[in-house]
């Protein structure tokens, strides 16, 4: 049965003309720097609207290219900022929408899941939620088919958060991405001094170090860092920056970054 999970923040955080989406997700990709490093096994983005973050999410995304027609399955995770509850959640749509096209959750992987304890499927925790629908159409420019599991991270453990990501690992058909900001609302150079020493902890692979006002993502940003680091990958920051430098004054930002994990 074909169940539709349609946009919630389309036209308010990224565009909701097809044409104009693509214009501008395609403006970000060509501004993103090359890496010399190999293509990642998982990657860091931000989640706010796309004239904040875009350029920073898109720098991540450039990285992929390569992978193009090798990576046939995304999970993504990010935090709950509209729905409190305890867990992990899935969904029981069978296609997240776009402006940009449906895209195909992937069933089989959303099965697996919710047999661990921490998972349920809580549509509720989808609807409204921005941290999961914003990389989409990144995800969707860059990649040419995939399919999707979405997972939102309410209240739970780092650990809960490793023990799906072990499960779900998979080689290098599947991508990890974790969606997350960084500090909110304080002063430039408030700002500047925390996400440095956030993005150095990411580095470190250390989730010990990344606190509650670091990053709203820091659960599964955190779950990710502890699969990393069982799993020998090297953590790059490849973009730091906040709203400041994006969109903005610098009197109240968001810092965003980018990194990858190979």
């Amino acid at each position: 049965m074909v169940s539709i999970r349609p946009t919630a923040v389309a036209g308010l955080f990224y565009p909701a003309e097809r044409d104009e989406l693509q214009r501008i997700v395609g403006d970000f990709l060509r501004g993103a720097t090359p890496s010399v490093a190999p293509p990642p096994k998982a990657i860091i983005v931000p989640h706010a609207g796309y004239i904040y973050s875009g350029p920073v999410a898109a720098s991540a995304y450039a990285q992929i290219a390569p992978l193009r027609t090798t990576i046939r399955r995304v999970v993504l995770l990010g935090p709950a900022h509209r729905v409190g509850f305890i867990g992990i959640a899935t969904s029981s749509a069978s296609h997240f929408h776009t402006p940009l096209g449906d895209v195909v959750l992937d069933r089989e992987l959303v099965d697996q899941v919710t047999q661990l304890p921490a998972v349920q499927q809580f549509d509720q925790a989808h609807q409204m939620e921005h941290s999961l629908e914003v990389q989409l159409p990144f995800l969707q420019q860059v990649l040419e088919e995939f399919t999707l599991l979405p997972l939102v991270v309410g209240d739970a453990t780092p650990q809960e958060v490793a023990t799906v990501l072990r499960a779900v690992w998979g080689g290098e058909e599947t991508l990890i991405v974790v969606s997350s900001d960084l500090s909110h609302y304080h002063d430039y150079a408030t700002a500047q001094r925390m996400d440095r020493a956030t993005s150095s902890a990411i580095e470190e692979l250390n989730p010990g170090a990344i606190h509650y006002d670091d990053a709203c993502g820091r659960t599964p940003l955190s779950g990710l860092l502890l699969v990393a680091k069982e799993m020998g990958l090297k953590a790059e920051t490849i973009d730091l920056r906040n709203s400041g430098d994006t969109a903005g004054d610098r009197n109240r930002v968001v810092g965003y970054g980018a990194y990858l994990f190979h």
